[in-house]
């Protein structure tokens, strides 16, 4: 296997009805040889139990770059794989700004009779229900441009209308997804902060405890006493309203730590592939068609701008959540060293059977370590998760960090 230094795509492959299975093929058996390619798109299939003979589309292909890139990393270094799969992936972007994704038509009339709405449902369905419409029309549409010879140059613009569609749909999806993951990211860090509180009531006792032996001898610390006493009233008027709501062993989970390859040239896919390139690119090639061979007419040139700026604004959604991602990720790691740190100590301290208040001090401070770090790795989660959604086949956050 020799990995390929960045070119251009120049291989043009022909209309298809699974161009980007072609395109695959091609750029594999360039690298490995025509029989070791089609293994690998053959075990990528069966692996992920695809159906054999459905049409790929871009997120399949980014599967089995991925493959095969840690392949190439097991047999060659970082170094020659990161530059193979750089070139590999924004040859891939470019193809896929140029060529929908094979799509089926939707069995079916175009305008179907539709069924009554089930009102009562909760404000944010509405948005998915209304996408999954829109795709399943968008299908019957294609379905029946093709059944028509005179409709049959609006293929390709029906084409994109699905696949955009569709990608609306998957945003959607997400939407809901990453709405599921942050409650449940908000239960455990509501626990977090109910165990730092407990952490802090037992620390704040026994600072009473210590100042009201002082205030006897020393009358001057009767102001830090009811400060004191006043701090640890209000700590428990919170556990008692809190804990009850919680379960605090939610507290105890361990910390996620992924270990994601943010650097990815990989992500650059997700300029093309999001929602609102895909509608600019489907309303460019509908207006095209529209205007026949006058491609300098306004409503093309017009159509040609919108695509720019969905391009750049997603572009800068991508950036934007990549660059958030990765500050996450570093905190993330700090602020694990200090939980392990404060672990390590906790753990010293009570071997050598240090005095209960030094304990505290230290069991509070690791309390609070591990929520900040939580926070993070909550955030860093959500974040892959959209990326995930934007780019691949939705397992770049299924490695935890050993």
């Amino acid at each position: 296997m020799r990995p390929a230094a960045p070119r251009p795509e120049r291989t043009v492959i022909q209309a298809s009805s699974d161009p980007y299975r072609d395109w695959l093929r091609a750029r594999l058996s360039a690298e490995l040889g025509v029989n070791e390619a089609e293994q690998i798109i053959q075990g990528a299939v069966q692996r992920r139990g695809w159906t054999a003979l459905r049409a790929l589309g871009p997120r399949d292909v980014v599967a089995v770059l991925q493959d095969v890139y840690a392949r190439l990393r097991d047999d060659y270094g970082d170094a020659r794989a990161d530059r193979w799969l750089e070139g590999t992936t924004l040859d891939l972007a470019r193809f896929a700004e140029t060529v929908p994704v094979p799509a089926q038509p939707t069995e079916g009339p175009i305008a179907p009779a539709p069924s009554p709405i089930r009102w009562g449902r909760r404000a944010h369905d509405l948005p998915l229900l209304l996408a999954r419409s829109h795709a399943e029309i968008a299908g019957r549409s294609l379905a029946g441009i093709r059944a028509n010879p005179d409709l049959r140059a609006l293929e390709r613009a029906a084409e994109w209308d699905v696949q955009a569609t569709q990608a609306e749909v998957r945003r959607w999806e997400t939407e809901e997804m990453l709405s599921r993951l942050r409650a449940d990211h908000a239960r455990i860090e509501v626990a977090d902060q109910v165990a730092a509180a407990a952490a802090q009531a037992q620390l704040l006792d026994l600072n009473v405890r210590e100042l009201e032996d002082a205030v006897r001898t020393s009358p001057a610390a009767a102001p830090r006493l009811a400060h004191t006493r006043l701090m640890a009233a209000q700590t428990h008027a919170f556990l008692d309203a809190f804990t009850p709501l919680i379960d605090l062993a939610d507290a105890d989970t361990p910390l996620t730590m992924l270990d994601v390859d943010l650097a990815h040239a990989r992500f650059s896919l997700g300029v093309p592939l999001h929602p609102n390139v895909l509608r600019a690119r489907q309303a460019l090639n509908y207006a095209q068609w529209h205007a026949g061979d006058a491609d300098g007419s306004p409503a093309v040139l017009q159509a040609h701008h919108a695509l720019h700026l969905a391009q750049e604004e997603a572009r800068a959604q991508l950036d934007t959540t990549l660059q958030a991602a990765r500050a996450h990720q570093e905190a993330l790691r700090d602020l694990k060293t200090q939980v392990e740190t404060l672990e390590r100590r906790a753990a010293q301290l009570q071997g050598l059977g240090g005095d209960p208040l030094s304990l505290a001090r230290v069991r509070l401070d690791w309390r609070q370590a591990r929520t900040a770090a939580r926070v993070q790795a909550h955030r860093l989660e959500e974040a892959l998760k959209l990326l995930d959604a934007l780019v691949s086949e939705g397992d770049t956050v299924s490695t935890p960090a050993p």
